[in-house]
């Protein structure tokens, strides 16, 4: 006899049990990860705005090092450049320095040519010759063919760049031969072409001719450094109307290489008027002149020498002195 089958059924409560008990473990997992999960994204939230943050500060940080050092660099090549641009200029002058020095080597022309120097050399006009009593030897009176017959003595140096850069040990030397022609003398007295003294305990006064004060005005020659605009007319109108009196015998010596003035006609009227003639025809002071050698970067001879040559010539022979020129072999 057959046995009959069993009928399975396929939802049966076994399985379902099964199902729910899966599902709910799905359900409680989701609940779980829930829970936690805005608290995770909160505190990332966090993290990522502090890291933000501090990359921000970095930033800034990094900026304001990179504008420090963009302005020192700039400050480094602002200087790179002034220094080329001043070596650049320093290089010019010495090249124009090493120039000047070679042409000097050379033969020059003589601000004054050999006869004129003759001339000068041998003139004496019926005023000198009236005060040949006051005349030393034949031998000692003159200077480079400049007559002394003072009994005080006034230099106006110009103490310009030109004249301290290429004459000044000449000046001092000139200045020293010229005292040497001088044993003795009532007072001494140096200015500069602006009426600046070179001894201020003396200003309006006559340095006491010693051997002493000799040597100090050699000595303080050296390192003189006033100021200068290469116009003599300014030292010689002082020195006229601080120094003189009736019963002085002066003498100006003018030692410089240029007049840069505005015209040497003006200057010759400024000291005709300060320097007036007496009734017998006599000025008050004697003006002398030494003109020292000046060349241009060519070898020739600036406008400026050749004006304060003009300018001198005139005003030692209205004023009873001679103007001598020096060229580089003297």
């Amino acid at each position: 006899m057959r046995r009959k089958r069993r009928n399975v059924e396929a939802f049966s409560l076994s399985f379902l049990d099964c199902i729910c008990c899966g599902f709910g473990a799905v359900i409680l997992l989701l609940v779980l990860s829930k829970i936690y999960e805005p608290v995770i994204i909160e505190k990332t939230q966090d993290d990522l705005e502090a890291l933000i943050a501090i990359l921000q500060q970095e930033l800034f940080d990094i900026r304001g090092e990179t504008a420090v050092l963009n302005r020192d660099l700039e400050s480094v090549r602002s200087q790179t450049s002034e220094s080329k641009i001043r070596l650049a200029t320093l290089q010019g002058e010495l090249e124009t320095v090493r120039g000047q020095y070679t042409l000097s080597q050379q033969e020059s022309e003589s601000l004054a040519d050999e006869g004129e120097l003759r001339r000068a050399k041998q003139r004496l006009t019926e005023e000198m010759i009236r005060l040949q009593p006051y005349y030393r030897a034949a031998d000692d009176d003159a200077i480079a063919g400049i007559p002394v017959d003072s009994e005080y003595v006034i230099f106006i140096v110009d103490t310009s760049g030109s004249m301290q850069q290429f004459n000044w040990g000449r000046a001092m030397q000139k200045i020293e031969e010229t005292l040497d022609v001088y044993p003795e003398v009532k007072g001494i007295q140096i200015l500069n072409d602006n009426g600046k003294y070179m001894f201020q305990q003396y200003a309006g006064k006559w340095i006491p001719d010693t051997p002493g004060r000799r040597q100090a005005i050699i000595n303080t020659m050296r390192t003189w450094r006033p100021f200068s605009d290469s116009n003599p007319a300014d030292g010689i109108i002082y020195a006229i109307n601080t120094f003189w009196a009736p019963d002085r015998k002066i003498s100006i010596y003018v030692f410089g290489d240029e007049f840069t003035g505005n015209s040497v006609e003006n200057v010759v009227r400024q000291i005709e008027t300060v320097n007036r003639a007496s009734a017998s025809g006599e000025q008050l002071v004697r003006i002398h002149a030494v003109g020292f050698p000046l060349l241009d970067v060519g070898g020739g001879i600036p406008p400026s020498a050749r004006q304060f040559a003009q300018l001198m010539r005139v005003l030692c022979d209205q004023n009873g002195g001679t103007f001598v020129a020096l060229n580089r072999r003297n």
